[in-house]
């Protein structure tokens, strides 16, 4: 294997973040929330940034975590550390909920919760066109781009229906298989440099 400052060479692409893009930790990030993440952008723009962690489903049962809603048998994710105490999601059912904004050619966010409740009462839900998570994660104006330019991230894309399918524990590989073998070393790197 390389050695730790080769791989730090590696020099990000040179995709813009935008709405319906994603943002690839570099494998030296140990946060905790954004250790080997995959973050769904739903915004960018000069006021700031936000989204959703794609790749960290929590432990607990949706039931489990969230209380006084309709039963849903379906994973919640880790969405990021900002409002925690709150529930977000995305969905391809586009203007069929209200007040959704369109994040990709087939990815909404948000939209009215009351009336997400009713469909996944009437079965018109479930995880293949819906997910929630705990949490989302956002940047400050300009935090975003500073971080970019550390290479704290790559910016790319996966299609609608990988951002919904692809298995959470393999999405951060897969991500950067899709880059090209200039990657293969950050897919190589261990979680934990010390156990290697």
């Amino acid at each position: 294997m390389e050695n730790f400052d080769d791989l730090i060479k590696i020099k990000t692409n040179n995709v813009k973040p935008a709405p319906g893009k994603i943002l690839i930790s570099e494998p030296f990030l140990y946060d905790y929330y954004f250790k080997r993440s995959v973050v769904l952008l739903a915004e960018h723009n000069n006021d700031g940034s936000f989204g959703v962690i794609i790749n960290k489903p929590l432990s607990m049962s949706f039931e489990d975590v969230v209380k006084d809603f309709p039963d849903f048998r379906s994973k919640i994710f880790l969405g990021g550390p900002v409002s925690t105490n709150s529930l977000f999601f995305i969905h391809t059912l586009g203007e069929l909920i209200h007040n959704s904004l369109k994040v990709t050619g087939g990815i909404y966010w948000g939209g009215d919760l009351e009336q997400v409740k009713t469909m996944i009462t009437l079965g018109q839900l479930n995880e293949n066109n819906i997910r929630f998570f705990i949490g989302y994660s956002g940047w400050s104006p300009k935090q975003l781009d500073m971080e970019l330019k550390r290479d704290s991230w790559l910016v790319s894309e996966l299609s609608d229906e990988q951002i919904l399918s692809i298995n959470p524990d393999d999405m951060w590989k897969s991500a950067l298989q899709q880059l090209g073998d200039k990657y293969s070393q950050w897919i190589n790197f261990p979680s934990d440099p010390g156990m290697n």
